[in-house]
């Protein structure tokens, strides 16, 4: 039987399958960040649940208790954009994963095959890839809507503050990066 590889030769296809690793851990540590947010998601919308069964009923006189409302359908709608955001996201570092596994793999196999299916790692490699910077992408949507939810609450409760004091919270300093509050 022919020795199929010299031992240097084993020992670049090893090591050329190791390769995509990096890409794998990367996206690995993505996904378990998007979990995670998807975790905090669900942990936001149900405070937000308690709130609104919380709140007391309909009155058009209540000011506080419209704003309430408003904020927490407000949040609602930040919370459910990104969920969806992040459901694709993590859909997308999966396929990342399973895309550059398969790729570590084909090259094992293009090797055995004496090179007849060079291509295929390569494509799987770049779909790979490809998948991972949508993730990116989408991580970078979701990133800036959980800022804008925030900035939306801290709104509400410049507002909220105001309106029970007489006197808003002091603004933010725009040279510290925060933007300045809006009017109430």
């Amino acid at each position: 039987m022919p020795v199929v590889f010299e031992p240097t030769n084993a020992a670049e296809v090893l090591g050329g399958m190791i390769t995509p690793a990096v890409l794998i851990s990367a996206s690995g540590t993505l996904a378990l960040s998007t979990t995670n947010r998807l975790g905090r998601i669900v942990d936001r919308v149900r405070d937000l649940l308690k709130q609104a069964e919380a709140l007391p009923p309909w009155n058009p006189a209540d000011e506080d208790a419209q704003e309430k409302r408003a904020h927490i359908a407000e949040q609602i709608a930040h919370q459910s954009a990104r969920i969806r955001l992040l459901q694709v996201a993590v859909i997308s570092l999966y396929v990342a994963i399973a895309l550059l596994v398969g790729s570590s793999l084909g090259i094992g196999l293009s090797a055995v095959a004496m090179g007849r299916f060079a291509w295929a790692p390569v494509v799987l490699g770049l779909a790979g890839a490809c998948a991972l910077l949508v993730a990116g992408a989408l991580l970078i949507r979701d990133a800036r809507l959980a800022v804008r939810s925030t900035l939306s609450e801290m709104q509400y409760i410049h507002r909220l503050v105001a309106r029970r004091t007489g006197a808003p919270l002091p603004a933010p300093n725009p040279s510290a990066g925060a933007a300045p509050a809006p009017a109430a």
